[in-house]
């Protein structure tokens, strides 16, 4: 799999890569900074016009009709498309509709999926190599300046989460609401994200349904205390809560803006400053309602040899997703922050749109509470 990890940090400093299928080459350049010398220079390497690779999600917020069983659509660009034009397709708030689309290529699927990996806009340039045009793109390949990875890997580490973590080191770092607790940091495979175990109190006197905590990162809110989101205050009400239940642990998850990446979560403030709610900004952006995945946080909980929790959250995709991956999780406790003009949106599209329990704090209006639910989650 190194070859796929060298393939997304290509991608992440803008260079393109070589798909390999068993058909064809497909080159495959990320959208962020390129020009219209990108565009040029892609038809020069490939002998064919390149077109744009975008989601289902980005499709439908351009009102065009969409196909049955796709998950991504190609868009033919002309040989005159400007570069501008072909940015907006792929993430501005109000575009036109393109005038066709058709299913991509499982190639093509495979690259979105390598562009989430590495945080970046989930849309790509693509481009089949002619026939013409093999031995110039191989000799490419050979001296370096392209990197080749096959369709397979890609597809092998998307769909089995082949992300693997090692535990790298620890320390004693007492807290304000906390004054025990040990700093566990786990590395992905990959290299990319860190993730954090929080361990608050004496792991040999936790209960047997440890309070635990899953908390995606928010640099905004939990290290700046931004006040368009309540992270901050669910993260510190968090390890207070866990430390007056005689202890357990947080997870502190490398998911920055529900896994979009922090780039990608800045943009999605600025669509909302034009007047969307969270979840249309990001679909705007081509991702869906939460792109978050926590098979990692199921291994953290593993190599800690933790299998009963209870969960400190309002989401119950979170619940779902313990359940799933084998930890029992026996009740829930409700984690709060404060509400405020500049939440107040935000909060009420993750309890209308998404789900979330968060009835209680957008009805008392700027109160901080944290509640125990004790009911069976079985």
């Amino acid at each position: 799999m190194r070859q796929v990890e060298r393939a997304i940090f290509d991608v992440r400093r803008g260079l393109p890569i070589v798909l390999r299928t068993p058909q064809d080459d497909v080159v495959i350049q990320p959208l962020e900074g390129i020009d219209d010398e990108t565009l040029t220079s892609l038809a020069a390497l490939t002998g064919h016009a390149p077109g744009l690779v975008i989601t289902e999600h980005r499709l439908a917020c351009l009102g065009a009709p969409m196909h049955e069983v796709s998950h991504a659509v190609h868009l033919p660009l002309s040989a005159d498309q400007r570069a501008g034009d072909v940015v907006a397709w792929a993430m501005a708030a109000e575009a036109e509709t393109p005038e066709a689309s058709q299913p991509a290529t499982p190639a093509e699927t495979a690259a979105l999926g390598l562009m989430r990996r590495g945080l970046l806009v989930p849309a790509a340039l693509s481009a089949t190599v002619a026939p013409s045009r093999r031995e110039a793109v191989n000799a490419l390949i050979a001296d370096g300046t392209l990197l080749v990875v096959s369709l397979e890997d890609v597809q092998r580490y998307d769909e089995g989460d082949m992300t693997s973590l090692k535990r790298i080191s620890e320390a004693e770092i007492p807290l304000a609401e906390a004054d025990r607790t040990r700093f566990v940091l786990f590395r992905e495979s990959d290299g990319l994200r860190e993730h954090l175990a929080v361990l608050v109190g004496d792991p040999a006197q936790w209960a047997d349904a440890v309070p635990t905590r899953l908390h995606s990162a928010c640099l905004t809110g939990d290290l700046f205390g931004s006040l368009r989101c309540d992270c901050g205050e669910q993260l510190r009400g968090s390890v207070a809560a866990i430390a007056e239940r005689g202890g357990g642990i947080l997870l502190y998850l490398a998911q920055e803006g529900r896994g979009i990446g922090l780039a990608n979560k800045l943009r999605a403030y600025h669509l909302q400053d034009d007047g969307l709610d969270t979840v249309d900004a990001d679909q705007v952006l081509g991702f869906g309602d939460d792109e978050r995945r926590y098979h990692v946080a199921l291994q953290m909980l593993e190599a800690l040899a933790v299998t009963r929790i209870e969960l400190l959250t309002n989401n119950p995709g979170k619940i779902d997703a313990m359940s799933r991956g084998g930890v029992e999780v026996v009740g829930r406790q409700a984690c709060y922050g404060k509400l405020n003009e500049h939440n107040r949106r935000y909060l009420s599209a993750k309890a209308e749109r998404a789900g979330h329990w968060l009835n209680d704090v957008l009805e008392r209006d700027g109160t901080h509470a944290t509640r125990r639910d004790i009911s069976s989650l079985k």
